[in-house]
């Protein structure tokens, strides 16, 4: 059960092509969006459609297969762990951010959608 601490499974659409940076040590960290749909039914019995946006972070390999393979509107699973922090703006305002941190990704849909094709 152990394993099961800090899991997270999504399937969604890749909401914005995702922007890989190399940094100065060399290592690969891609950043995008992930939109999970969820559909149901409100008081009135009329059928909604709500849309999450996750923040996900991916690193070394699992960057480079995202950056090959994963653009904009494509369906893609992915599993990892949440992960929370700070930071402050230009202006002095702190934020707060959540992000998944990918640690495996798995494309779906046809074939064709990959941008590698």
């Amino acid at each position: 059960m152990s394993n099961l601490r800090n899991k997270v499974q999504l399937i969604g659409n890749v909401g914005n092509d995702p922007e890989m940076n190399v940094l100065e040590s060399g290592k690969k960290v891609i950043r995008f969006l992930l939109a999970t749909d969820q559909n149901y039914k409100d008081a009135e019995g009329q059928k909604v459609r709500s849309t999450d946006w996750h923040n996900m972070v991916a690193w070394g390999k699992t960057a480079e297969i995202i950056d090959l393979y994963a653009v904009k509107g494509k369906q893609i699973a992915i599993e990892g762990r949440l992960t929370s922090r700070s930071y402050e703006t230009k202006k002095g305002e702190k934020r707060y951010i959540t992000e998944v941190i990918v640690s495996e990704v798995l494309l779906l849909g046809a074939k064709n959608e990959d941008r590698a094709a």
